[in-house]
């Protein structure tokens, strides 16, 4: 049945490598032209943190390929990309197989569930970083946390990334933890996207750490309204707290923007933003935040 890795950027990479090397065959299914050229020419090709390179031969597949089944898959494209990746996990997944996503965003769960049947899906997040060098070449950044949601299909395929040398931690609420994500990543990512620096910039310029700590505690008024309790006390104390600890590191929305792709703020600030209106709660720097990085994503 083999592991299907369902894309070809940085987290896709990283993991398909930890999980090859760790003695499973990987198949990797993706979209990218340039990454699926370099990823059959070479395999993934990893930088780690002792700034040693290693070379893990993958499988590459694409739309093209005939039908498989895999018992097990990783779910870790864009968000805006998951809506074509559930029309072709119907197609790949076996009947009694899994799709973990570990996905940033809201709501991808539940564009997956539209294809798949409810009990193929599960939740999780990763802390994970990784920043995509050139295609197929992937740097580990640090951390090496992933979160799941209980769920009776993933003992074999937790197995699999413990063994992949990721730290693995089940969780009873994982609705706790994407929002916890999602409250750190509206706050840092939008704001290096626009300002074009990396995370611990943000916490210097004192205008950039006001937006910072307002951003965080719109959403995490959101989060309260809806009756969800998230995984840490003081949203804005996490926040700058993560901002420090990544304070070299560029977010992957400015490294979207950067190349010039499609961001996530529609799945971030923008899933908060109508979060809010949902349930009555004002959020204007998240709609601002969101409005500004939209704007620059057209041409």
């Amino acid at each position: 049945m083999g592991f299907l890795i369902v894309g070809t950027g940085a987290l896709a990479c990283l993991f398909a490598a930890r999980i090859t090397g760790s003695g499973s065959e990987v198949t990797m299914l993706g979209s990218w032209p340039e990454g699926l050229a370099a990823l059959r020419q070479y395999g993934v090709r990893l930088l780690d943190l002792d700034g040693s390179n290693s070379n893990f031969a993958v499988e590459v597949i694409d739309e093209s390929a005939s039908k498989r089944r895999f018992k097990q898959s990783l779910v870790l494209v864009k968000s805006w990309q998951t809506e074509r990746v559930a029309k072709q996990l119907e197609r790949y997944l076996a009947a009694d197989g899994i799709a973990l996503t570990l996905q940033n965003g809201l709501g991808n769960d539940r564009v997956l569930m539209g294809m798949l049947e409810p009990e193929q899906v599960a939740l999780g997040i990763t802390t994970v970083g990784a920043r995509m060098l050139e295609p197929g070449f992937v740097q580990f950044t640090g951390n090496d946390k992933v979160m799941l949601g209980a769920h009776p299909k993933l003992s074999r395929l937790a197995e699999h990334l413990q063994k992949a040398g990721f730290h693995v931690e089940m969780v009873s609420d994982p609705v706790s933890l994407v929002w916890g994500k999602l409250i750190i990543n509206a706050a840092i990512n939008p704001l290096t996207a626009l300002l074009r620096v990396a995370n611990g910039e943000l916490l210097v310029r004192p205008e950039a750490r006001e937006l910072l700590a307002e951003a965080a505690r719109e959403a995490a008024s959101v989060a309260s309204k809806q009756g969800i309790s998230l995984p840490y006390p003081d949203p804005v104390m996490m926040v700058e707290q993560v901002a420090r600890n990544t304070a070299a590191n560029y977010s992957s929305m400015l490294q979207d923007v950067m190349r010039g792709t499609t961001t996530e703020i529609e799945a971030i600030n923008g899933a908060i933003v109508r979060a809010g209106e949902q349930f009555g709660v004002p959020t204007p720097v998240n709609r601002m935040l969101w409005h500004l990085v939209k704007s620059l994503n057209q041409h």
